[in-house]
């Protein structure tokens, strides 16, 4: 049978404030312990473990087993995608440490939204991918009038991106294994980045050009989760590969 999706259910696993911290420590897509997420949440050991286990089983998270250890990430993109649309629409958190303005910022310079790069640098790529005719379809900007007017349960891929022949050839060239994209998922998709109001690449071909990005060492991650760094070697390369040069955030 069809049934029609819990919503309610869902927001209820967001809604709460620690639970909020959890799922966004996660969204880079990388498993982190239970201490780790205590830490990020602000809560004890006892309370993690409850919220822990809720939002398993509330299919948000799965559990990884490494051994004896055992460790936390979302349970897919999608995932990811739902807290990078509500944060659209939500409040910005108070600022009360002079840390927590230095992560802020990091996160608007750059990050990873579950596998793929968001923030400034993550909509310039994106921009220069177009501007070059690696990628076509749409301009890049969020028209939040027409966006969900159009097709209101199309978030991420109303915008009919495609990968241009230059752009199948010059990803190639670049490292990225464009034929071999894996086929669960869209190869070309789009979040609407949450910092900058504008597209920035998701997908198979997202996920797999910031794992080369990584890869080369052109990025790195940053302490707090998510963050990313643009490296010395990466701001040229990106300078040199795709013309990527206006990074001022």
């Amino acid at each position: 049978m069809n049934h029609q999706p819990d919503v309610a259910r869902a927001a209820a696993l967001i809604a709460d404030p620690s639970r909020a911290r959890i799922l966004k420590a996660l969204c880079d897509g990388r498993a982190l312990s239970a201490g780790a997420l205590a830490t990020e949440a602000g809560v004890s050991a006892p309370t993690v473990s409850a919220h822990l286990a809720r939002l398993t089983s509330g299919g948000l998270i799965t559990a990884v087993h490494e051994g004896r250890h055992r460790y936390y990430r979302l349970t897919g993109p999608d995932v990811a995608g739902a807290l990078e649309a509500l944060a659209l629409i939500a409040p910005p958190l108070p600022v009360r440490s002079l840390r927590e303005s230095g992560v802020a910022n990091a996160l608007h310079r750059a990050r990873t939204c579950y596998d793929h790069l968001a923030g400034h640098l993550g909509v310039t790529l994106m921009r220069a991918l177009l501007d070059r005719g690696l990628l076509t379809g749409h301009d890049g900007t969020h028209h939040p009038d027409t966006a969900v007017r159009d097709r209101p349960a199309a978030y991420g891929h109303d915008a009919a991106y495609r990968l241009t022949d230059p752009g199948r050839t010059a990803l190639t060239a670049f490292g990225v294994d464009v034929a071999g994209l894996p086929r669960r998922r869209p190869a070309i998709r789009y979040c609407v980045d949450w910092s900058e109001h504008q597209h920035h690449l998701a997908g198979a071909l997202g996920a797999a050009l910031t794992t080369r990005l990584f890869a080369l060492g052109w990025l790195r991650h940053g302490a707090s989760p998510r963050v990313v760094h643009l490296t010395e070697a990466g701001t040229r390369g990106l300078a040199d590969a795709f013309g990527v040069v206006d990074l001022a955030a």
